[in-house]
Parts: C-alpha cells; structure tokens; sequence
C-alpha cells in the first residue's frame, strides 16, 4: 500500500489518542522506519502489522480499527489533496458509490502502482442499494463499512451498513445493505 495509507493511520492514532500512543503501536509493529512517505509504495504486510498492534495497544478489535479507519479515511484524503477530485465523483451518496471506480481510475494516474478495488452498485432505490466490493486485498471490509459511513457524514446522510455477504465465508465478494436518508 501506498505510503499516504499508513500516515493516514498514523494520523488517525495521534489525533485520537495522542503521539505516546502513537509510538506505543509502532514499537509494537516493530517497524523499522521512522516515517512514512505518501507517495512510496510499502509492503501490506507494514499496514498489517500497524492494524494488529493498534488493536492490542487499543483494546479494539482489528475490524473496530478498519471501520474508524474507514471512516477517517473519507476526511483525510479530502484534506490531504484529493477533495476536488472527490467532488467531481458525485453530489450524494449514491451517485458518489457508483463512481468509486472512475475515482479510482482518477487515482491511478497519481499513483501508478495502486491495486485499487472494484465497487459495484445494485439494486438501487431511492433509500437503499447494494454495494458489491471486490478486492484481491485481504481483511478490508470493515473498512467500506466506515468508508461509507464517512461519506454518509460527507453528504449529510445518515446511513446504514450491513455486511450482507463475506469472502472470507466463502462468498466470491464481500456485500454490504444501505440503506440512506438524506438529513
């Protein structure tokens, strides 16, 4: 994963429970660089171990961390550089799930080297749609769950997830219930 992803986390961490915390979970990653780099590829194998050991320094589940992940991540990326690009992907959340793809396009020609996933939208309504996540990443579904509660909180809309189908149960991709009502 991109470097920004870590700094994201890192970020995160010290906002929420302050840099000793911070410092606390990276020891106990027992990574070796001091900093991260936004536009420096890493091993997933780095944002793995940061994940693992906010949860035993956090006392929260590796899917709790993904999931306020998730949602933190819609904030920072708009504040680090990417907002307008955000923008022109959609004016609500609907519209904005549905071209999270050609965001992703958009994204790849910044860092060539992203193995973005594929999102598709299904059985849409005015209130409620399915939203199909495909990622050859593992262990990432918490975080559509607060991805796109931190849209929902982008758009005003409040929102509901349920995680209606799992890979790691055994289904082909991961599935998720939305139901939105703009506030």
């Amino acid at each position: 994963m991109y470097g920004l992803v870590n700094k994201a986390i890192e970020d995160m961490v010290c906002r929420q429970f302050g840099e000793g915390t911070w410092k606390e979970i990276k020891q106990k990653a027992d990574l070796e660089m001091d900093s991260f780099i936004s536009m420096e590829g890493y091993p997933d194998d780095v944002t793995h171990k940061l994940v693992k050991a906010a949860s035993e320094v956090l006392g929260l589940s590796a899917a709790e961390i993904m999931q306020a992940f998730g949602e933190f991540w819609v904030k920072y990326t708009a504040q680090e550089g990417y907002g307008e690009m955000m923008e022109m992907s959609g004016d609500n959340l609907p519209e904005f799930l549905e071209n999270l793809d050609n965001l992703h396009s958009r994204v790849g020609v910044i860092f060539p080297q992203l193995r973005p996933p594929s999102f598709d939208c299904t059985d849409q309504t005015e209130a409620s749609l399915n939203l199909q996540y495909h990622s050859s990443r593992e262990g990432l579904a918490p975080m559509v769950v607060g991805l796109v509660k931190g849209l929902g909180t982008r758009f005003d809309t409040e929102v509901e997830v349920t995680q209606t189908a799992s890979r790691e149960e055994g289904a082909e991709y991961d599935e998720f219930s939305i139901q939105y009502k703009q506030t």
